[in-house]
């Protein structure tokens, strides 16, 4: 089974639309998206309608909660009074971009998808979550200690996590037995396809493959493929420019950050 799985668009269609053209050669059983479609950039509809033609599973972002509420809050986390402003204007103007039935849309997205596999004796459990899987917010960063991660998945029941929200991919690896009792989970950061902030101004998607011998008894029973992109930075940067976003979103794009 062959799951592409992506996160975090936040309005950007050139970098959605290069995504879709990646994808296609690459021969899928399913495609999922972890959230964040709008925020950011001027396209919040043009992108949603992208993924409600593609009929894509979804689940919903931090900023998707707060526009599908018409809230003034997207549940971010800025570290400075002039991120926070800056903040203000996004989501002002997203809100005053997005029309009725895309705010409906976004109200109603679920929160997790999980996916249940029965392979040989064991079941394998798979979660998408967008922060985490207890609050849409959350920041699963790689260097959260192992102890935590691996708490938050066990009371979640989630043998292989995927999530985004920090735009920064990584895949960790925990036993949470022992030596002699191996059981295997997994952490998947997805990264971001229209907003990265790993220092590579490319979009980010994770394919992941699962064998029919998969187990949680074998670490390497499922592989995780970060999949880098080009697409048109400065189409998406100067929309952004042209428009009463702060200029540094621009930036941000342009550097990956």
């Amino acid at each position: 089974m062959k799951i592409i799985l992506f996160s975090d668009i936040h309005s950007n269609l050139p970098a959605l639309q290069a995504f879709f053209n990646d994808v296609e050669e690459r021969d899928a059983d399913a495609i999922y998206c972890l959230g964040d479609l709008v925020g950011y950039n001027i396209w919040p509809n043009e992108v949603i309608e992208e993924i409600k033609k593609r009929k894509i599973p979804t689940i919903a972002g931090n900023y998707d909660f707060g526009i599908g509420r018409s809230s003034d809050d997207c549940g971010c986390a800025y570290k400075t009074d002039e991120e926070k402003a800056n903040g203000a204007v996004s989501i002002s103007l997203t809100n005053e971009l997005i029309n009725d039935d895309n705010r409906v849309y976004l109200r109603t997205l679920p929160a997790h998808i999980k996916i249940e596999f029965k392979l040989n004796d064991d079941q394998l459990n798979v979660l998408l979550v967008h922060g985490s899987p207890r609050k849409i917010n959350e920041y699963l960063f790689e260097d959260r200690a192992e102890k935590s991660m691996i708490r938050i998945m066990e009371q979640a029941d989630a043998d292989i996590m995927c999530f985004g929200h920090t735009h920064k991919p990584y895949h960790r690896t925990f036993n949470s037995a022992d030596e002699n009792t191996p059981y295997f989970r997994h952490a998947i950061n997805i990264g971001s396809v229209g907003k990265p902030k790993d220092n590579d101004n490319r979009g980010s998607y994770v394919i992941l493959e699962i064998n029919e011998n998969a187990s949680v008894l074998d670490k390497d029973s499922i592989s995780v493929q970060f999949v880098k992109f080009e697409y048109d930075i400065e189409k998406a940067a100067k929309a952004i420019e042209e428009s009463i976003l702060p200029n540094d979103y621009a930036e941000n794009l342009r550097n990956g950050f």
